[in-house]
C-alpha cells in the first residue's frame, strides 16, 4: 500500500495530473467558443494576418506558405464534402428530385473542426517561422503559380461533384417563404401604426 501512496508523489504522477488540468482547462475553453462562430473566424483571420505579416517582413519561408496552402486546400475539400460519398456508398444519398425525403447536408470536416485544424496549422506555421531550417531558397512565384493550379482543379472538380449529386454545402439559415414575410411585415407595420 505504500507504494501506491508514494506513486502519488513522484513527479511522473505530478507532471500527468499538470497536464491533464492544463488539457481540461483547454478543452474548457474551445467548448466555450464553440457558439461563437463569427468571433472564431475572426480570430482565425487576425492569426492568419499575422502569418502573412510575419512572412511578407522576413521575405521567406514560401515552402512553409505553399504545405500551409495545400493543408488548408485539403480540409476545405473535407468541409465541402458530404460525409458519405454518394459515389462510393450503395445506402441513402443526398435527395435528388423534389419528392424525395429531405435529408440535411452532413459534412466530412464538421465547422468547428475546419475552423480549429486552419487556426492551429497557422499557429504552426508561425512558429516555424522562426526556425531557419524551414527557410527553404525557392522561386515563389512558381509555387504561387502551382497551387493556384492545383486549387482551380481541385474545386473544379468539387463543383462538378456538386452539381452531378445535386448538393449545396451551406444552408443560410431557415428559409422562409415570401407569403411568410409579407404576412409577418403587414402584421409589423399594424403594429407600427397602433403604437404612435
Amino acid at each position: 500500500m505504500d507504494a501506491g501512496a508514494g506513486d502519488d508523489h513522484s513527479p511522473e504522477a505530478a507532471i500527468s495530473r499538470w497536464k491533464f488540468a492544463v488539457s481540461q482547462q483547454y478543452q474548457h475553453i474551445l467548448d466555450k467558443t464553440t457558439p461563437h462562430v463569427l468571433r472564431r473566424w475572426i480570430g482565425c483571420l487576425v492569426v492568419a494576418c499575422v502569418y502573412v505579416l510575419r512572412v511578407y517582413l522576413v521575405q521567406g519561408f514560401y515552402i512553409v506558405s505553399y504545405a500551409l496552402g495545400i493543408y488548408i486546400l485539403n480540409l476545405l475539400i473535407g468541409f465541402l464534402s458530404p460525409q458519405v460519398d454518394p459515389e462510393i456508398h450503395d445506402g441513402p444519398t443526398l435527395p435528388t428530385r423534389g419528392s424525395d425525403e429531405f435529408r440535411p447536408f452532413v459534412r466530412r470536416l464538421p465547422e468547428f473542426k475546419f475552423w480549429y485544424s486552419i487556426t492551429k496549422a497557422f499557429c504552426i506555421a508561425f512558429v516555424m517561422t522562426f526556425f531557419s531550417a524551414f527557410d527553404v531558397p525557392v522561386f515563389w512565384p512558381i509555387l504561387l503559380f502551382y497551387w493556384v493550379v492545383l486549387f482551380t482543379l481541385t474545386m473544379r472538380r468539387q463543383i462538378s461533384h456538386m452539381i452531378k449529386y445535386k448538393y449545396v454545402p451551406f444552408s443560410f439559415g431557415k428559409q422562409v417563404s415570401l407569403i411568410y414575410f409579407f404576412s409577418i411585415q403587414n402584421f409589423c407595420g399594424k403594429c407600427w401604426l397602433l403604437i404612435h
